[in-house]
């Protein structure tokens, strides 16, 4: 009897399959022309739904979009597709899994959730309409000697009275900029930013967001570069397939660009209104196959694993749990303790419990990402600010 218990406890730290929940956002990518839509539909069986939005896939406990431990393979035509409990139970009831130190930190739960998202304001005579003269001067010629703390104060006021003016107001200014820009292009190469705006008015004209865009940075990250963001800190995806992570909260508060709720003014008292560029992260290499992005934040890092048609590689072993997304390629995932060993291939999800070994051997050339908590964390306990990697 002692001998079947302690079997089971080894088998319950095994690696499981996790069938992923989609996001149809308005804004994702229709049918087949989606990445995500191609693994979502890998990983649940269900087929693409040629004329619907496919703009996220969610991996984690998030009650949003859960995920869920799947058993035998069996499907129930859901928008998960799978029968199961969700991996937020699962790992209530198996809490072993996370590590003790996660476990201490975070409760029963995953800290994070993993996903399939210095510029200058210049003269925009629209945004000087908007809020007035003296104020768009104030921000325009911001220099060192207010302080960092009054630079704050100048940009929580005017990017406030920015973005709570009238939608008339608002639809007056956009209409002047795209006529601007417009009569502008035919004489000089219009910028990044002044592009990307015209871009925004197309699909949502007349919207606020089409002018906050001057306030913040214009980043185009190249493959293989990530970037981050911490608390409160404002951003807008626009387009491009990209992995994100990020601590798992609900607490999301939009005030642009997009048909769901706004909440305008939390969303302007709760910015940092932290100047510069942000964080871009270029990775740094574990192994020939591994490349790791390790924010400053306690919650999650990202491995990217790119293994050639014929490796056998075993992976950096985590002391918290990880999730692994397989987006392309055909091999096996295996265990030390030879209890777990199953076919992998794109579209597939896995949950791999703290301090676990694996194997991967590839059929064909194989890429996947993995999440976990941050290493740092785990063998330091440094504490840290949360948030934010795309």
């Amino acid at each position: 009897m002692d001998e079947v218990v302690a079997m089971k406890a080894k088998i319950v730290n095994e690696p499981v399959r996790l069938g992923c929940f989609v996001q149809n956002y308005d804004w994702g990518r229709i049918g087949e022309d989606s990445k995500v839509a191609s693994l979502f539909s890998l990983n649940s069986g269900l087929e693409i739904e040629p004329s619907k939005p496919y703009a996220e896939i969610w991996m984690g406990t998030h009650p949003s979009g859960p995920s869920f431990v799947v058993e035998n393979g069996e499907l129930d035509g859901g928008s998960s597709g799978f029968v199961s409990k969700t991996l937020k139970s699962w790992i209530s009831e198996n809490p072993s899994v996370l590590g003790d130190k996660v476990v201490k930190k975070w409760g029963n739960n995953l800290p994070f959730l993993f996903k399939e998202l210095k510029d200058v304001l210049h003269d925009v005579p629209e945004i000087i309409d908007l809020v007035g003269n003296a104020e768009a001067d104030e921000v325009l010629h911001i220099n060192e000697q207010y302080g960092e703390k009054k630079i704050k104060t100048i940009l929580r006021s005017i990017f406030t009275q920015l973005m709570t003016v009238s939608e008339n107001a608002i639809s007056e200014a956009v209409f002047k900029m795209k006529r601007r820009l417009n009569i502008e292009k035919k004489v000089r190469y219009l910028t990044d930013k002044e592009q990307l705006v015209l871009r925004l008015e197309k699909q949502y004209p007349s919207d606020i967001g089409v002018m906050s865009a001057f306030f913040l940075n214009y980043v185009k990250l190249n493959p293989g570069e990530a970037l981050y963001l911490g608390a409160n800190e404002p951003h807008a995806y626009i387009s491009g397939e990209c992995i994100e992570c990020m601590a798992t909260s609900d607490n999301v508060v939009r005030a642009g660009l997009t048909p769901k709720y706004r909440d305008v003014q939390t969303l302007c008292s709760m910015l940092t209104y932290k100047q510069g560029s942000p964080g871009i992260l270029h990775g740094f290499l574990l192994n020939p196959y591994t490349k790791r992005y390790l924010p400053p934040f306690d919650e999650f890092e990202v491995d990217h694993c790119i293994f050639p048609q014929g490796t056998s590689a075993i992976l950096p072993v985590a002391q918290g749990p990880s999730l692994f997304l397989v987006t392309a390629g055909e091999g096996t995932m295996q265990t030390s303790t030879g209890l777990f060993g199953e076919m992998i291939s794109e579209g597939s999800v896995l949950f791999v419990p703290a301090n676990t070994e694996i194997m991967v051997t590839t059929i064909e050339g194989m890429q996947l990402y993995r999440a976990g908590v941050n290493s740092k964390f785990l063998s330091e306990n440094q504490v840290e600010e949360v948030p934010f990697l795309i």
